[in-house]
């Protein structure tokens, strides 16, 4: 276009292609440099180096303005992220403790039910020794083991009930705390409930197939000690990560300055130089 001064100088005494052999634009040196532009010592002009630097300055200052601006939009993102995870979070808890109460009432009901249907039944006309309603199998130890098991099944998973159904908890801490108690209530119910089975299988298959109790024994004792051990190491494993996590957290916290003192502090430190 006529009538433009390609060599026109900004209040730093630059010319365009001054500026930009600075920015780096080799496309944009080339085309002023087709066009007829020349540097301002060419021109006999060299730039004011105090206003240069002021320009410098200013333009450091508004890259960092940028860039806190920025961080500051980032940390609004990754606030209503935290939110959303925050919402799933609860409702996971919340159906975690819905879980809990239908498994727990399940097995009461099993752990109920099954003190009352003993192989060999009960007694039901006078005997020396025994009481009627007494189970024929009292005396046998396989019982005595069932009975105790049996028993603490039963009542920790009505505890479980209990306190389901009548503490509410508001709070998302508490929450966490109060199904984190109930999952290992759960775990011992189900293990009290699995040793039950086990020692009443001892009476049922008789003496001559003890195998059977024994192969049961094995099976049963397999698989729920590797299935609460996994479980407890992945509770430990995820205990230390987040005990890692909040000490970082917490020197971050301490060595995190707020946006405008950073600001001030490198605007300072220009101005100094």
């Amino acid at each position: 276009m006529e009538g433009i001064n390609i060599n026109s100088t900004n209040k730093a005494g630059e010319t365009p292609l001054d500026v930009a052999e600075k920015f780096g634009s080799p496309e944009l040196v080339s085309i002023l440099r087709d066009a007829g532009a020349a540097n301002s010592t060419d021109q006999g002009k060299p730039p004011n180096a105090s206003k240069q630097l002021k320009q410098t300055v200013s333009d450091i200052k508004h890259d960092v303005q940028s860039q806190l601006q920025q961080t500051r939009q980032t940390g609004m993102r990754v606030q209503k992220i935290a939110k959303k995870l925050k919402k799933l979070h609860i409702s996971g808890l919340n159906n975690a403790i819905n879980s809990a109460t239908v498994v727990a009432v399940l097995i009461a009901t099993v752990a109920f039910a099954a003190i009352f249907t003993v192989p060999g039944q009960y007694v039901e006309n006078k005997t020396d020794g025994f009481s009627l309603g007494q189970a024929n199998i009292a005396n046998n130890a396989a019982f005595l083991i069932f009975f105790v098991f049996d028993s603490l099944a039963l009542f920790i998973s009505l505890a479980v009930v209990v306190v389901q159904t009548s503490v509410v908890v508001i709070e998302q801490k508490a929450k966490k705390q109060l199904v984190f108690v109930i999952n290992k209530l759960m775990w011992m119910a189900c293990l009290f409930i699995s040793i039950a089975f086990i020692s009443l299988t001892y009476v049922v298959v008789g003496s001559h197939s003890r195998w059977l109790a024994i192969y049961a024994t094995v099976i049963g004792s397999l698989i729920m000690l590797s299935t609460i051990g996994s479980m407890c190491y992945c509770v430990i494993l995820h205990r230390m990560e987040e005990t890692k996590l909040r000490a970082e957290s917490r020197s971050f916290s301490m060595s995190h300055a707020s946006d405008q003192e950073i600001l001030n502090s490198e605007y300072k430190r220009m101005y100094a130089l």
